[in-house]
């Protein structure tokens, strides 16, 4: 059964990658957007800050249900 435990974790840790590839292409684009038009850069980093939060809240929320699994069922 400890076995499964840790596949279960695993499988739920594995939230962190996309969260990574998220904010890793949300901010490439905005970069771009930025260099392309300078006069919006305030409007492109509001946005790109909110996106990020919630790319990395989905991340965080992948991570509390691993250790969760890992503390309750790994007994």
């Amino acid at each position: 059964m400890n076995g499964l435990v840790a596949l279960g974790a695993g499988i739920a840790a594995l939230t962190g990658i996309g969260g990574g590839i998220g904010i890793g292409i949300a901010t490439g684009k905005a970069t771009e957007a930025i260099s392309r038009q300078p006069e919006a850069s305030g409007k492109i980093q509001t946005n790109l800050l909110l996106g990020a939060a919630l790319a990395e809240g989905t991340a965080i929320f992948g991570f509390v249900v691993a250790l969760l699994i890992i503390l309750f069922l790994g007994q």
